[in-house]
């Protein structure tokens, strides 16, 4: 009896069993799918330009010669000839759909698209998108769209009033799109992946690599820059990377980010990092208010005298100004720093103003980021 088979199998065997034991946790980790995509692994844009009919009077206007230059060349193809000049195109709206095809698409699957108002329809509400070609950058199509739209909202008017929800001139098909070409590409015939990290990081890419070559058990993986990490295939899975890769993507562990402290001013809305820091400061803030009353007043003349009636401004000036004291403000840790902020009693917009005055002297060790 031979045991050649067998021994054979030993090598796979025990790979598998070190990838299903490496799955030990680091504190406040994340799985290597939620930071980072594999190279390979990309969606492809496809866009398409098509009509949109059986508006209830909410199509494009008489003056849309694109819409009726459409209608037109629509018709010729059914064999129907009719004079441009005789289009209403009022229940039909011209527009642009798009899409994003996966690369793992083949011929006969669905995806969804939307659908877009190209000229000036008011509402795309109850409309069907006929039949229209997506293409690729290469000009090549690889689906067709078509099927009643689903709109997010909708709007109704009146002589003298209109109401809205959301936009309407803007909506999808669900699975409104069948693939009819795929993207020549093979998963499977890859000898090298590369890992893309959507928050490129030195210590993450690193600590990535690390963690796949304990994982299998070799030196297969080297971070190449900040966001990227290169992964050669194990030869016992080259031809078959789905295994390897349902394994690796679950694989966890705890990214490093830069401290960083974004603010949005249009709205007060302000975001600390996990890594903010702020060396021991004295803050004070104050807001000085200052109000203008405006007064007229009327001085009337005299009985029977020869004077006239005079209007007189008179202005109200008043002046408030809040007595702060300084308030110690130190963070070795994200909580003890918020503590410190709000002993300050500042409001959201006026923390802004303290955080920029805290990098501007030094003490904010962290990227002040304004969007």
């Amino acid at each position: 009896m031979s045991l050649t088979p067998s021994r054979r199998r030993i090598p796979a065997l025990c790979f598998a069993a070190i990838l299903v034991l490496a799955f030990v946790s680091p504190a406040g980790a994340v799985r290597i799918k939620d930071i980072a995509t594999f190279s390979g692994m990309r969606d492809n844009q496809l866009v398409g330009y098509g009509l949109v009919i059986g508006l209830n009077g909410t199509g494009d206007k008489k003056d849309s010669v694109f819409t009726i230059s459409s209608m037109v060349n629509m018709m010729d193809r059914m064999g129907i000839a009719v004079d441009p000049k005789a289009y209403k195109p009022k229940n039909v709206a011209s527009v642009i759909i798009t899409a994003r095809m996966p690369v793992s698409a083949k011929p006969g699957s669905r995806m969804d698209v939307t659908v877009s108002s190209l000229g000036d329809a008011s509402s795309l509400q109850g409309g069907v998108l006929i039949q229209t070609a997506l293409k690729g950058i290469d000009g090549k199509i690889y689906a067709l769209a078509q099927g009643p739209l689903a709109l997010g909202g909708y709007g109704a008017e009146g002589a003298a009033a209109r109401t809205q929800k959301n936009v309407t001139t803007v909506a999808s098909i669900p699975g409104g799109a069948i693939v009819e070409r795929g993207v020549p590409f093979e998963f499977n015939e890859q000898e090298k992946l590369t890992l893309h990290l959507s928050v490129a990081d030195f210590s993450t890419a690193q600590q990535i690599a690390e963690r796949l070559n304990s994982t299998m058990g070799g030196q297969f993986a080297r971070a190449i820059d900040a966001s990227s990490v290169s992964m050669n295939i194990p030869p016992h899975y080259r031809g078959n990377l789905v295994p390897l890769m349902a394994s690796v993507e679950n694989l966890e562990i705890a990214p490093d980010v830069a401290a960083k402290v974004v603010v949005d001013e249009k709205t007060g809305t302000v975001v600390l990092g996990r890594d903010v820091r702020v060396a021991r400061a004295a803050v004070a803030h104050g807001n000085l208010q200052i109000t203008v009353q405006e007064n007229q007043q009327v001085s009337q003349p005299g009985p029977f005298s020869q004077g006239q009636t005079v209007v007189t401004p008179v202005t109200n000036l008043g002046t408030t100004e809040e007595q702060r004291r300084l308030v110690i403000v130190e963070g070795a840790t994200l909580q003890e720093l918020v503590d410190g902020l709000n002993a300050v009693g500042a409001t959201p917009r006026d923390l802004i103003s303290i955080l920029r005055a805290l990098k501007a002297s030094g003490a904010l060790y962290a990227e002040l980021e304004i969007i």
